[in-house]
């Protein structure tokens, strides 16, 4: 007995250390094919957290200790014609939630005002047949969707401001030049149209949240994106030689571009057998470019100009790194270490070659690796016992589509390889020579480890902390924690 009371005591504290607090807990008692979905008000530090089933959705307001000051319920729209969520906006402390038709046509918006304690709706054709819509964001006041026109060099941005009205925004490329992967000329619609398999479909544009953490499996992607209030950033990698980069001015709707020219690989390497990438924060571009048996990491401000260039071949060790060269996901099962550079290389320059950044305090994290495709169809993925999917999509069969990035990016990499290092980076562009500690992630990671009887999961920030909500199938309650890096 004093053994059991002892490994019992033992357990409790091992998992407080990493799961930090438990801000809030509430009995509810929820039926099977629910969702959770929350949008993050931190000017007002308040949560609006919406848990929704096949037939009603439930919105509960969360003050700044994740209290609950109010709910409102309503129908959920019709399953047939509105499939998933695809964003949102607010007006004051009301949330604007925006569901779409499967084919993305329709667009049905709900208006939560918890004063009135009304439920405003209204339904939207918002695209033509001409259009492949490739993102959507959402900000306070405003929620965009952005649109490609076929065969062009069209950007369309929709836009519904704070009230709820919509105005089309056109963005034209026609002045600009575009190549595909094999260096021959395109338009705009060409680029996207080009599949980068096996890791990329067609007309996939990768949505980065500095933010958060990004994973590999999101930074080996070639088209990304980076928006805020004021700009929208997409960055292209289909071309092996340089990264081009559209800023779109969200007050103006101009747009402007920058060429950034990667290293130059000598030695008669055959072309297809290069590949390259990059990433971009803080108006600073690192770029990653591989052969067989060598790789570029370089840091340019956004004139092209080179702050920091390390170049390192089969010889040479890696002496950049702060962490072990590893292998997560390998056929092998688990995580296991790699020994050598030409390891390294190898694998990164086989697979697609990726990079992430994350600030930690005044260094930046940077994590430099490459991913495989998912070894099977995208399904819904377990984490720590419980049922998810890619973005929020549940067992409800998708209800809640909106991407969130990271919820993502924390599961990113169930179903595949992946091969990393991480380094640390001062702000003036200088490696750092200490121990990496524990991420929120990480903490996050070890609490599922040991407390697997839990579902509909979902993750956000608020300020400086990670807040884990999920539902707890022993006791039916809702739990909040809070982990910080």
């Amino acid at each position: 007995m004093l053994k059991k009371l002892l490994f019992t005591s033992l357990f409790l504290t091992y998992l407080t250390s990493f799961s930090q607090e438990v801000v809030h807990s509430t009995p509810v008692v929820l039926k099977n094919n629910r969702d959770v979905f929350q949008t993050v008000d931190n000017d007002k530090k308040q949560v609006t957290l919406f848990i929704s089933d096949k037939i009603k959705v439930k919105a509960f307001l969360l003050n700044d200790l994740l209290q609950i000051t109010d709910s409102i319920s309503t129908e959920r729209p019709d399953r047939k014609k509105f499939t998933e969520i695809i964003g949102y906006n607010t007006n004051n402390s009301n949330v604007r939630l925006f569901w779409s038709s499967r084919d993305r046509n329709l667009i049905f918006t709900q208006l939560y005002d918890f004063k009135t304690r009304k439920i405003t709706t209204e339904q939207t054709t918002l695209f033509a047949n001409n259009e492949e819509v490739l993102e959507s964001f959402s900000s306070k006041n405003r929620f965009y969707s952005l649109s490609l026109v076929k065969q062009s060099n069209i950007l369309k941005l929709h836009v519904f401001d704070q009230d709820g009205d919509h105005e089309t925004k056109i963005i034209n490329f026609s002045n600009y030049r575009f190549y595909k992967r094999d260096n021959s000329k395109t338009d705009l619609y060409g680029v996207f149209e080009e599949p980068l398999l096996p890791y990329e479909n067609s007309f996939s544009l990768q949505n980065i949240t500095t933010e958060n953490p990004t994973s590999i499996t999101d930074g080996a992607k070639k088209r990304k994106c980076y928006f805020n209030e004021n700009q929208l950033i997409i960055t292209l990698d289909s071309n092996i030689d340089f990264t081009q980069i559209y800023t779109i001015d969200l007050k103006t709707y101009t747009v402007t571009e920058k060429v950034i020219q990667k290293p130059l690989i000598m030695g008669g390497v055959l072309r297809t057998s290069l590949n390259s990438n990059s990433f971009l924060i803080d108006n600073k571009l690192y770029q990653i470019k591989t052969s067989p048996d060598q790789f570029y990491f370089t840091i340019k401000d956004l004139d092209g100009n080179v702050l920091k260039e390390f170049n390192v071949t089969t010889e040479t060790p890696i002496d950049f790194k702060n962490s072990e060269i590893s292998v997560v996901g390998s056929d092998f099962g688990g995580t296991r270490v790699l020994e050598t550079s030409s390891q390294f290389i190898r694998k990164i320059n086989k697979l697609s070659p990726g990079i992430s950044c994350y600030h930690i305090g005044e260094n930046t994290l940077i994590t430099l690796g490459s991913a495989s495709e998912t070894k099977q169809a995208i399904t819904p993925m377990y984490l720590g016992g419980g049922l998810i999917g890619v973005g929020l999509s549940a067992a409800a069969g998708g209800i809640m589509g909106y991407y969130n990035s990271t919820l993502s990016n924390f599961n990113s990499y169930s179903n595949r390889k992946v091969v990393k290092i991480d380094c640390l980076f001062d702000k003036d562009n200088n490696h750092v020579k200490s121990e990496l500690q524990p991420l929120a992630f990480d903490k996050i990671r070890t609490f599922f480890d040991a407390y697997k009887d839990v579902s509909s999961q979902t993750l956000f920030k608020m300020e400086n902390y990670y807040y884990l909500g999920y539902y707890d199938n022993r006791i039916n309650e809702y739990v909040i924690r809070r982990f910080a890096d």
